[in-house]
């Protein structure tokens, strides 16, 4: 099934490809008490599904990535967001392994979301759509490897709110789960992460072309205010060593200030050029929505205020993995999630990184890192023996 989208203030249209409806006859009930059913979600695969389905890996993206792993972005026209990581050769494997990775439930690149049509009134969701969950995210997840007849995932892989999903699903759903790596995560949002999360939305709403999420209807675009949201954000995937080394003080052009209020500086003209590439390929509404999701993520509180209790059926290998120049989910945050599974008596390993790259280190080239990766899920294939082909 193939669905065409509108992206950006020139409601650019795209093509977008797999696409799989859900719940059709049992519907899905959502956190909030929403119920959904017979729902699209997008998603794409690369690699060959092995003849016992023993070789998936499952990929969850982060907060502004989406299905388009590697290979041309349909929107942007630009590489997919983990080329350093997966493809043939690559750590992720794409000749040994297959990999899934589906658009989150609220994304805007084809599964259901803010922008998607309303049966029961032809009209766009906006902001009638019900607010969801990264539960809700992993449940939605859940029936697509179902629908694909996949009993067990050789691996769960996610950083970011991608570390989330990883997480919900050794809560939810650990007999599925052979091994997990959440990558750059935590147990919860922190103060400040909501803080900035507010900041970002409430650019968005700002905007006088959020028509109070209405834009799409009324032919505008709140292209402003997601930007200023996509340039906040993005400051805090940056550390303060890597912003020095790599801008710091120099000017854009030139060698004198311009006495204005253009970008003098080159992390001015840096994090602009973020924003407006950001508007190109995603829609202002799913920005409110997922970072709500992130805000609302608490795994401790999901089980009666114990961390350990939301690993107490795991028997999956867990690679916790962080990077020392993180702010945005700091290492003591990976600790508490190592801690918490050591109490349940889980095989995890930890490994933190030592970079100046910040917490978008996982998006970059780091050899540790793409060790660290390679060799785990190695290591867990020996242990449980090599694929059937």
């Amino acid at each position: 099934m193939n669905k065409t989208l509108k992206f950006g203030p020139e409601f650019k249209e795209i093509e977008v490809g797999r696409i799989v409806i859900l719940a059709k006859e049992t519907p899905l009930k959502l956190d909030s008490g929403a119920i959904i059913s017979s729902f699209p979600l997008a998603y794409q695969t690369y690699g060959n599904l092995n003849a016992d389905k023993s070789n998936a890996i499952l990929l969850c993206h982060g907060l502004t990535a989406d299905q388009y792993v590697i290979g041309e972005h349909p929107v942007t026209g630009k590489p997919g967001w983990w080329e350093s990581m997966v493809g043939p050769g690559k750590p992720i494997d794409t000749d040994k392994y297959f990999i899934i990775c589906p658009n989150v439930l609220g994304g805007c690149m084809g599964s259901l979301g803010p922008k998607e049509i309303d049966a029961k009134t032809g009209k766009a969701y906006n902001l009638t759509f019900p607010v969801i969950t990264i539960g809700d995210i992993v449940q939605a997840q859940k029936l697509l490897i179902d629908h694909l007849g996949i009993s067990r995932l050789f691996s769960v892989i996610g950083a970011s709110m991608g570390g989330m999903q990883v997480l919900k699903w050794l809560d939810f759903y650990p007999e599925m789960v052979l091994s997990a790596i959440p990558i750059s995560t935590a147990a919860r949002h922190t103060a400040q992460n909501i803080a900035f999360h507010e900041i970002g939305r409430q650019a968005i709403m700002a905007d006088p072309d959020w028509l109070e999420g209405n834009y799409l209807s009324a032919g505008k675009y709140p292209s402003k205010g997601l930007a200023v949201a996509r340039m906040t954000a993005h400051v805090t995937y940056l550390s303060e060593a890597g912003l020095q080394r790599k801008f710091g003080r120099k000017l854009q052009a030139g060698e004198n200030f311009t006495y204005g209020f253009e970008a003098d500086f080159a992390i001015e003209s840096y994090l602009r050029h973020q924003g407006i590439s950001f508007v190109e390929r995603f829609d202002p509404n799913s920005y409110l929505y997922i970072t709500r999701a992130m805000d609302y993520f608490d795994l401790a509180l999901d089980n009666g205020g114990v961390l350990s209790n939301a690993f107490a059926r795991v028997k999956s290998a867990v690679c916790v993995i962080c990077f020392t120049s993180d702010w945005l989910f700091p290492p003591p945050e990976s600790k508490l999630l190592v801690h918490a599974l050591n109490a349940t008596s889980a095989r995890v390993s930890y490994v933190e990184i030592e970079t100046d790259k910040g917490h978008d280190a996982f998006l970059l080239d780091e050899p540790d890192f793409r060790r660290t990766i390679a060799g785990f899920l190695k290591g867990v294939e020996r242990k449980n023996g090599h694929f059937k082909e």
